[in-house]
């Protein structure tokens, strides 16, 4: 309450334009726009076989992740949100994305919400562990996490006009539970679908008003075109297409120019994203990190390939 959240910190010095925009927008969907865009799929696919022949195992879900968290490192612009017409800096850097869970039943489809948390400082090793540790303990059948254990309590339509009207209250005044907040998939930087995992096209999916998401990524199925080579022959190419949607009020056009922009490039570079980036900028002393990751199971492949060695040696 006055100007007070537990997932974010009121900024004081604010573009003017920047701050009037909530008031002639007041809701999400009144100041969503949409990109497109198209990365070289031969490009990501021959970096992912490369690092698995060294013992990464990494997936075009995690690429566009860690290009996202190392691109907030450089413009935390990105990780704002606005919430009663406030501009607010993110105290956490936060992806939700939705998951199916393994299901003894072939045809039964159920559905989990994973909201997993990253330190800007994290490479692409960091990013690709804590993706797949939260995939693990969320994909189970037997799962149920703080989201899943919440969406349960509503399911009396009565009971759940009451708890979701007394939710957008308090988060409105910033009052709202450390737990919900926790448990919420909609108070999250990015919300990413992978759409390509079910063979369907990248989407402009709508950000949600209820929450503070104030971008939402989509991967699209591959897209299979024919372009002219630099020779004036055509040539067959393959596209993963990514579908944008951002609330355009959080800054200025040209910082979001630049953002994008900037992952575009990390992705059709993805080795940048190996290294920890050289140092990390936030907004008014809004510092935030976590823990280091193991990671292990990278280590996997080669500690086999030595003691192979080893033997027959």
């Amino acid at each position: 309450m006055f100007g007070r959240r537990a997932d974010g910190r009121l900024l004081k010095e604010v573009d003017p334009i920047i701050a009037l925009t909530p008031y002639l927008m007041p809701m999400r969907c009144d100041a969503q726009v949409f990109l497109d865009y198209k990365l070289d799929f031969e490009k990501l696919t021959r970096y992912i076989v490369a690092k698995g022949n060294e013992g990464y195992k990494f997936t075009f879900m995690e690429l566009l992740i860690a290009a996202y968290v190392r691109t907030v490192s450089e413009f935390p612009e990105a990780n704002r949100f606005i919430a009663n017409k406030r501009l607010y800096a993110r105290t956490q850097l936060a992806v939700s994305f939705a998951l199916l869970k393994d299901s003894a039943d072939p045809n039964a489809i159920e559905e989990n919400t994973v909201k997993c948390l990253f330190d800007p400082r994290d490479t692409i090793y960091d990013v690709s562990a804590r993706v797949s540790q939260a995939i693990a303990e969320n994909r189970r059948e037997e799962a149920d996490n703080s989201t899943l254990k919440l969406a349960k309590l509503l399911l009396n339509p009565i009971l759940a006009n009451t708890i979701v009207s007394a939710a957008r209250f308090l988060d409105r005044y910033g009052i709202m539970p450390k737990y919900i907040l926790n448990a919420s998939p909609f108070h999250t930087s990015l919300f990413l679908t992978n759409m390509a995992s079910i063979g369907m096209p990248a989407v402009k999916h709508h950000i949600y008003n209820f929450g503070t998401t104030s971008v939402f990524f989509s991967i699209g199925a591959v897209e299979r075109t024919v372009v002219m080579g630099s020779n004036g022959q055509p040539v067959r190419k393959r596209y993963l297409p990514i579908g944008i949607t951002a609330d355009e009020r959080i800054c200025a056009g040209a910082m979001y120019a630049r953002f994008v922009d900037r992952m575009m490039k990390l992705l059709n570079d993805p080795q940048q994203l190996e290294l920890p980036p050289e140092s990390v900028r936030f907004e008014e002393g809004n510092e935030y990190s976590l823990p280091a990751v193991k990671k292990s199971r990278f280590r996997r492949k080669k500690k086999e390939e030595k003691q192979q060695k080893e033997i027959a040696g």
